[in-house]
């Protein structure tokens, strides 16, 4: 599992687990957890999305707010991960 960090003006420096990661009509996607442990059964995963523009030398992933945005997103995962249950 790939370990990224990110940096948020609330908390500094941030560390996540990248679960899986795809493409959705031209915008990257990201979910990650906070923790690493695989056989946590009820791990808390977010969806993040790169609101970078495309010349930028670094992404900028931001919280998947929207509740329909978060929904279809959820479920292109859900397919990708088909051994995981994704709950809202």
């Amino acid at each position: 599992m790939e370990k990224i960090m990110f940096e948020t003006d609330e908390e500094g420096l941030v560390e996540f687990f990248v679960l899986e990661e795809t493409r959705i009509n031209g915008i990257n996607y990201l979910m990650v957890t906070e923790s690493d442990d695989d056989g946590d059964d009820e791990a808390v995963a977010y969806i993040l999305k790169d609101t970078s523009a495309a010349a930028e030398a670094e992404a900028i992933y931001e919280m998947v707010e929207d509740d329909d945005e978060l929904e279809y997103v959820s479920k292109v995962f859900a397919e990708l991960l088909e051994d995981v249950d994704i709950e809202m």
